[in-house]
């Protein structure tokens, strides 16, 4: 199925009909459909609308240099500076890690927001596009606060999204501008990048979002065209039940498989639920590609649809609350990373 993106601050006609077309499952929000929190909730609640009540609402926010909503939210430091405070104190990382998914979590709970795709579990080695979006270079210090947020996101009523599959912290290119190979072998992508995916599935995550990166030591094809990656290694090794989500297909390192229609079936076939068209200008190819799905949601989807979440006049009088936007918020002091 597909997760498209939308143009503005409110639904065009056009768009209100993408969101009854065959294989549309929900909507993938930008900073640029955000204006207020109120007119958030107006946006979602136009998008259930004109498109059902099982229709998905997702955005990317993360957290520093990711986050697309800003004002009237929390600003949230990035992961790395929760990262850094883990050198000092191990337990305080952990706890923050759990603070900050929670805080994430229920303030988009309470605007209608079904999830965030997060947390990144990719490792901080470098990637110009991961950069401080990353926990930590280590492989268990990044599974240990991964597995932490998971916790949170869960606690404020949230579906859990690791990502970037198989990996994509440790080779140099931004997949947003390039095709990126990482030349690395299995046995070595399996010690490091796969130690956090592996340990959070562990922990009952609801999806895992694909690199745009290809491994030709374990396949030609990109992770998230790969049979090899998602059937043999994420499924079958893994033991991976949920959603399997393709990163967007605008992006640079998603052309390999051709044409946008051509990218939409390349992900299908290779396994993936979940097809995110997150430009308008694509979306319309992106739909008479899924001719002839079945359009009721499948269970691994329905499973991010959000838990019922507290109002926001109910978070802003919650004393912990305070506490944990204190605490986190605290984190943009941290010397030369927030």
């Amino acid at each position: 199925m597909l997760m498209i993106g939308v143009a503005a601050l409110e639904l065009a006609e056009h768009e209100k009909r993408w969101l009854t077309a065959p294989g549309v499952a929900g909507v993938l929000l930008f900073a640029r459909n955000y204006q207020s929190r109120e007119q958030l909730i107006a946006l979602c609640d136009a998008i259930r609308e004109a498109g059902g009540e099982e229709l998905l609402i997702a955005v990317d926010q993360e957290g520093g240099p990711v986050q697309r909503f800003r004002d009237g939210f929390t600003r949230l430091p990035p992961l790395a500076a929760i990262g850094a405070v883990y050198a000092r104190d191990p337990t305080e990382a952990v706890r923050l890690a759990e603070e900050h998914a929670w805080v994430m979590a229920s303030e988009l709970r309470a605007s209608g927001v079904d999830f965030s795709f997060a947390p990144v579990v990719d490792l901080a080695r470098g990637n110009a596009a991961i950069g401080l979006r990353a926990f930590h270079a280590d492989p268990a210090v990044t599974a240990e606060l991964a597995q932490a947020y998971v916790r949170g996101m869960h606690l404020g009523g949230m579906a859990a999204v690791l990502k970037h599959f198989p990996g994509h912290g440790s080779v140099a290119t931004d997949t947003h501008k390039a095709q990126a190979i990482d030349p690395r072998g299995l046995d070595e992508i399996r010690r490091d990048d796969l130690l956090p995916f592996a340990e959070c599935i562990e922990a009952r995550v609801e999806a895992v979002m694909m690199a745009h990166v290809t491994y030709p030591a374990v396949d030609s094809q990109p992770a998230g065209y790969s049979r090899v990656w998602i059937g043999q290694i994420l499924r079958g090794e893994l033991g991976f039940a949920g959603a399997v989500i393709s990163d967007d297909i605008s992006m640079a390192a998603a052309g390999a498989a051709g044409s946008v229609g051509e990218r939409v079936r390349a992900h299908r076939g290779a396994g993936c639920d979940l097809v995110l068209a997150c430009f308008p200008e694509v979306v319309d190819e992106a739909i008479a590609a899924m001719q002839g799905e079945a359009s009721p949601m499948p269970a691994r989807l329905a499973a991010l649809r959000g838990a019922l979440g507290a109002s926001w006049d109910s978070l802003t009088n919650n004393p912990q609350r305070d506490r944990f936007v204190a605490r986190i918020t605290a984190l943009h002091a941290v010397q030369g990373i927030a």
